[in-house]
């Protein structure tokens, strides 16, 4: 089961989203808030698996509590769903330590799809909103990287684990590790969200996971 915490001062908002996410299964919504204050106090005192975040919250932004939620709720990741859809919103949110983004014209069907892929460890954002994102280039954008750190980076795109990705490629953990940080290094990413970001833009991974 996913446990949810809604935050977003629209309390409208907040019902239609409660009522949504209760007719699916798996899901379930553990609490809400309506500022950032309280979205903290909530994480800490119900410890959800996921936080649905609005940006645009009173006295204090979506983007600058983050890392407070982090804090109150370690295991907790962050899905922004936000009416902010500029390509500097979604990297403050993603350097910040969001796992996942969603403009909120985004469909019922994407919430759900990205809820799921974020709590279950991946990165997701829109893909629409992900092509802004990185500059344009298609595969030049990938000249940097190594036939071998392309397919490291087609793999943590995809979500699979270090070890997955050792198994498949017949190397030692250590070793993807070093060519993780080599990637990101060369890409200038920060986070996971951001690499599944740069793979969905260039080709390298599909809108549908490959």
């Amino acid at each position: 089961m996913i446990r949810v915490l809604i935050v977003d001062d629209h309390e409208l908002l907040r019902a239609g989203l409660r009522s949504r996410l209760e007719r699916e299964s798996g899901i379930a919504v553990a609490g809400e808030a309506d500022t950032a204050e309280r979205a903290v106090l909530m994480a800490r005192k119900l410890q959800p698996d996921l936080i649905l975040l609005d940006l645009l919250l009173p006295r204090k932004s979506g983007t600058d509590v983050i890392p407070e939620l982090a804090d109150a709720a370690p295991e907790a990741k962050v899905l922004v769903v936000s009416s902010q859809a500029s390509p500097s919103s979604v990297r403050r949110a993603l350097s910040a330590g969001a796992s996942g983004y969603l403009p909120k014209r985004s469909s019922d069907r994407e919430l759900v799809t990205a809820i799921r892929l974020v709590a279950d460890g991946a990165g997701y954002v829109e893909p629409e909103l992900g092509a802004k994102l990185v500059t344009p280039g298609g595969p030049a954008a990938l000249a940097p990287l190594s036939e071998r750190e392309r397919d490291i980076i087609q793999l943590l795109a995809l979500g699979h684990t270090n070890q997955e990705i050792g198994k498949k490629l017949f190397i030692s953990v250590r070793t993807v590790d070093t060519h993780r940080a080599h990637v990101m290094r060369k890409l200038d990413l920060g986070t996971r969200a951001e690499l599944v970001m740069f793979a969905l833009a260039n080709g390298v991974i599909g809108p549908g996971g490959n």
